[in-house]
């Protein structure tokens, strides 16, 4: 059944291949993609199905034993993470088929959207840090020239900022794992967490953690390492912004979790303070920033860093409660933020602009999308009975029980900032008459059909997934407990580790570990 693990990999990585031979059959490279798309989706539920029946999965790539060679490991996280990509990617990739202009599906949109979905799977999988480090920068290679796709000047100007930052990223990431193999002789992920304890350097640990710390909290987009991501998010076509949105930052979220609950245990003291100080700065700038934009992808972009700032007060919290907030934040989150960005695409289809001041009247005109819009959007502000209200309720909960009343406070006031931010796009977008009656952006995008700029029938293509995301929101509120019991789950390997470690090295080695 390890076996499994590979499918994750293997189906975006022959999707690539299979959409790079179509190269000039741009209808079959639409067909290979949804195929894809599926087959992933499909695969990650089956790999979740496996490690919720059978527990923590384990693959050692190429018969190398333990710890050495490639290690792919699954247990509830892992899982989960993979079902939301599959779900996500299948949903943002359908919607591409029906927003994607023909030059960029000419250029290799296709095949470099999948190696991105290649490159996040590879992530929730690794089980050592230097393959972590290879799907990072897989991603980062991915992302970046879809980032540049198109090649317009504000795409190419939000592009360099974005590398520029993440290749810092690569560099203090490369560090760290310089210095750790140094000091333990492994980059494991299990054998690390059995090294580790045994290590007589506390405060060289605790140097290198700070590493990994920087790294990750640039992926993350954390406070003060977030504003890479409002000067490029905007910048893509929608469905690019929207599979970054709701992926990308959650693999820098998922590695912080992974090695500060993991390895970096041994000073939670000063480790853990520092996380509970960086999420409450990430909330607030996150949510001022917003609040002062008025370009619809600018906000979103914006309510990205404040909410990567709930995930990481639970995993700063490190109690139970805290950590299963954590999970079932950062699934919620994926479902939601991606929603409210091909949502934003919708909005420009109408309105033909992405500017607040410029739209109106979509309430009106379309009664429907505003409906769509506001299921997302109520979610992210935290309102009952969405999904957004449970996570943001188990975060302030477990604060409470620690008596973080700090963090909390500024949890429900960053709240509040949300839902005004959700309600001036509302009031903008929808609720206000609309600045000008002279909008033919309906009527530019038939025409640009018609001239095989764009697939058909585009609007199907786009509503579709954007209605199934809005009733998987709704689900998860209506109906919480099964995604509480899937994030408890998680939350209880996470804090016991001992079943990761035994999954990897077998019964009885990590006790035995010695240091080179």
């Amino acid at each position: 059944m390890s076996d499994l693990l590979v499918l994750p990999v293997v189906i975006p990585l022959a999707t690539m291949v299979a959409t790079l031979l179509a190269w000039r059959a741009i209808r079959l490279q639409r067909i290979l993609h949804l195929i894809g798309a599926a087959g992933l989706a499909v695969a990650s539920i089956v790999v979740a199905v496996s490690v919720w029946n059978g527990g923590i999965m384990h693959l050692q790539v190429g018969s190398w034993s333990s710890p050495f060679g490639i290690t792919l490991v699954a247990d509830v996280l892992s899982a989960a993470m993979l079902v939301v990509v599959g779900l996500t990617g299948a949903a943002v990739g359908v919607y591409a088929v029906g927003s994607i202009d023909g030059e960029r599906e000419r250029f290799g949109f296709y095949p470099l959207y999948h190696a991105l979905l290649m490159g996040v799977s590879g992530a929730f999988l690794a089980g050592d840090l230097f393959n972590l480090y290879v799907w990072f920068e897989v991603m980062l290679i991915s992302s970046f020239v879809l980032l540049v796709l198109g090649n317009e000047t504000e795409q190419v100007r939000g592009a360099s900022t974005y590398v520029i930052i993440n290749l810092v990223s690569s560099l203090c990431f490369l560090a760290a794992i310089g210095l750790l193999y140094g000091l333990t002789g492994s980059l494991n992920l299990a054998d690390l967490a059995s090294r580790l304890p045994g290590v007589g350097e506390p405060a060289l640990v605790t140097t290198i953690a700070m590493l990994f710390l920087i790294a990750f909290g640039i992926k993350a987009a954390v406070f003060p390492l977030f504003f890479w991501l409002p000067a490029s998010y905007h910048t893509p076509p929608v469905a690019v912004s929207a599979i970054f949105a709701g992926l990308l930052t959650k693999v820098g979220v998922y590695a912080l979790i992974r090695v500060f609950t993991l390895l970096f245990t041994q000073d939670i003291g000063y480790t853990h303070t520092m996380l509970l100080g960086i999420a409450m700065l990430t909330m607030i700038t996150g949510v001022l920033g917003a609040a002062a934009q008025f370009e619809f992808r600018k906000v979103l972009s914006f309510h990205i860093v404040s909410q990567i700032g709930y995930m990481v007060l639970g995993l700063a919290l490190f109690t139970p409660l805290a950590l299963l907030g954590a999970v079932f934040y950062i699934i919620h989150h994926i479902i939601v933020k991606t929603n409210l960005f091909l949502v934003s695409g919708l909005a420009h289809r109408f309105g033909d602009t992405f500017e607040l001041k410029s739209l109106g009247g979509l309430y009106r005109s379309k009664p429907w999308l505003a409906i769509l819009f506001a299921i997302p959007a109520l979610s992210l502000a935290g309102l009952p009975p969405l999904s957004g209200f449970w996570a943001k309720f188990v975060i302030i909960r477990a604060g409470l029980e620690t008596e973080a009343y700090v963090a909390v406070a500024v949890a429900l006031v960053v709240g509040l900032l949300t839902l005004y931010s959700m309600t001036k796009i509302w009031n903008e977008a929808f609720w206000k008459p609309l600045v000008s009656a002279d909008r033919t952006s309906e009527a530019d995008s038939e025409r640009a059909v018609n001239e095989g700029l764009l697939p058909a029938p585009s609007l199907a293509w786009t509503v579709t997934p954007v209605v199934v995301l809005a009733l998987i929101t709704l689900g998860i509120g209506l109906y919480a407990e099964p995604l509480a019991i899937v994030a408890d789950r998680a939350a209880d390997e996470l804090l016991l580790p001992e079943a990761y470690v035994e999954a990897v090295l077998g019964s009885g080695v990590a006790e035995n570990q010695s240091l080179p």
